[in-house]
């Protein structure tokens, strides 16, 4: 991107044209209230140098924030109506791209790219639609070190199970794949009157700040991922069991698999730490 085209000249044309429908359908609540937006932002504390990616922008509370810190700033927006206005208010600023683009489907990875300053970070920031949050957050969990740190606005259910730990109801595969590629931290809560319409659930702030090597030797991410999937799969069963109807194989082969890597294949999903994922998956072949 040119640092001399405008918010009027710089939108990416959509694979598919979008409808206010859409944005109604993947319940989407717009931020309203500006002290949980000067929040948000605050966590991130962009500058001048870092380009800022916010996805889902809406009516524009947390993007007039962003655009005041002078950061490149590309927002993505789904509906074509709302970013034809945030076009218009934001007319004439240089750094400023809004894309019609679904955030589902944005290649994450080639973010660092798009970075005008070589010295600044990349910075993601969104209040994600419930419907669609999970699948947002892991398309940005998997482009690794392309993103440096996030603040993301999610239903305050998912946001804890994000953060979780072992051994709770809470902890399960999206904890694990997103433990696993960066440091996470339950911000702080926003109230359902903050948002226009106000939904029926208590939101979450959480900030991310994505780590440039795991926090446990893995082997093979992609066995990892694959063995995290199906030890959860199933969470009423043993984690032999579950891992037998995941990929398969015979229990006998998951409990020898368990025992080699020194856990106990009675245990559940939710017990086992990262450590013992990143293990359990160097003993059992998934292919």
């Amino acid at each position: 991107m040119s640092p001399r085209r405008n918010a009027r000249a710089t939108v990416a044309a959509p694979h598919r044209s979008p409808s206010r429908g859409k944005t109604r359908a993947l319940g989407q609540h717009f931020l309203r209230d500006p002290d949980a937006a000067r929040r948000v932002v605050e966590l991130l504390a962009p500058t001048p140098r870092d380009l800022v990616l916010e996805i889902g922008p809406g009516k524009g509370a947390l993007t007039g924030r962003l655009v005041a810190s002078g950061a490149q700033l590309i927002a993505l927006e789904i509906d074509a109506a709302l970013a034809a206005a945030l076009r218009e208010r934001f007319a004439g600023l240089e750094r400023v791209e809004i894309r019609v683009a679904d955030a589902r489907a944005f290649p994450y990875a080639g973010l660092r790219g798009e970075l005008l300053d070589p010295l600044g970070r990349v910075l993601v920031v969104g209040n994600l639609p419930y419907s669609v949050g999970k699948p947002i957050l892991m398309g940005l969990v998997e482009a690794g070190p392309a993103i440096d740190e996030m603040a993301l606005m999610l239903q305050k259910e998912v946001a804890a199970r994000v953060a979780a730990e072992p051994g709770g109801k809470t902890y399960g595969s999206l904890s694990v794949l997103t433990q696993i590629a960066a440091d996470v931290d339950l911000a702080f809560g926003v109230p359902p009157g903050a948002f226009s319409p106000p939904p029926q659930v208590d939101s979450a702030v959480i900030y991310l700040r994505a780590r440039r090597t795991p926090p446990v030797a893995i082997a093979d991410l992609g066995r990892f991922r694959a063995v995290v999937l199906a030890a959860f799969s199933q969470r009423r069963k043993s984690l032999a069991n579950a891992l037998a109807a995941g990929f398969r194989l015979s229990p006998d082969h998951t409990r020898a698999a368990c025992l080699a890597a020194a856990i106990d294949p009675g245990r559940r999903a939710e017990t086992l730490s990262l450590a013992e994922f990143a293990r359990l998956a160097d003993h059992l072949p998934t292919r």
